[in-house]
């Protein structure tokens, strides 16, 4: 059976935002224009986040690079980051190693991690972004008719390969979804266009850091975390990624900030 497939965010170069662009310092790894413009930028138009029935108490904003004195321009406090990086050949070495290791050893992960298995193609984003929700429910205000509120009553009883499942026929979360990569001047991509970057969702759950990634079997709990040094600690994660491909400048990082 074919493969659902959602339209790539990933890779539409004029998706809205209504802001303008901000300054990025030099050194600061940055995307090709054909990527940097494209889902982080989306997620920072809170338009994107109201259709979904999000108020806008949080929302997305750059982490303009590594350092202390730039991540010192990040509104705080800081519930979930979104990283945005290259599938290459390295990272998918790792990502075997990491899940024969964690298989080996075990971990610890909370009951109430809310995780999701990724079924269709190019919805990465759309997945990072209903973890980073999801985990962080409790903080946000929804409207009374939210698609994504609804979406995550009805599966939060469910496993993760369930979640995914009920996406796939979850019309009005797709609908925004392919709304939104239709949106600026230039063409959609293709439905089939093959797209090499992938998102993951980084959350606080009960004082430990989780990474969250639809593709793989469990979520990965990278230690102990509080409030106020989540964002340092997620950036400290984000960093192992870069330092695995020091070639690739193909990173980015939004982080889910109080408005």
């Amino acid at each position: 059976m074919e493969p659902h497939r959602w339209l790539p965010l990933e890779a539409n170069p004029d998706v809205t935002n209504q802001q303008e662009e901000p300054l990025r310092p030099p050194r600061v790894p940055v995307l090709p224009p054909l990527v940097c413009q494209t889902f982080p930028e989306l997620l920072r138009n809170l338009e994107f986040l109201k259709q979904l029935g999000i108020h806008p108490d949080w929302q997305f904003v750059d982490v303009y690079g590594m350092e202390p004195e730039l991540l010192s321009m990040v509104p705080r406090p800081v519930c979930a980051v979104l990283l945005l990086f290259p599938i290459t050949e390295k990272y998918e070495t790792f990502r075997t190693e990491e899940e024969e290791r964690i298989k080996a050893k075990g971990q610890d992960v909370k009951s109430s991690v809310y995780f999701m298995k990724q079924t269709i193609n190019n919805a990465c984003g759309t997945i990072g972004l209903i973890h980073a929700i999801a985990n962080n429910r409790d903080k946000m205000n929804f409207e009374t008719n939210s698609s994504l509120k609804k979406f995550l009553e009805d599966s939060l009883s469910m496993t993760p390969e369930e979640r995914a499942k009920y996406l796939e026929t979850y019309e009005a979360i797709r609908v925004t979804h392919e709304s939104s990569a239709h949106e600026g001047q230039t063409e959609a991509p293709s439905i089939d266009e093959k797209v090499d970057l992938h998102f993951i969702a980084l959350v606080n759950v009960g004082g430990h850091l989780y990474e969250l990634d639809g593709r793989k079997p469990f979520p990965v709990n990278h230690g102990e975390t509080s409030d106020d040094s989540f964002l340092e600690d997620a950036i400290e994660v984000c960093k192992k990624f870069m330092e695995r491909d020091p070639e690739e400048l193909r990173f980015n990082a939004i982080a889910l900030s109080a408005a």
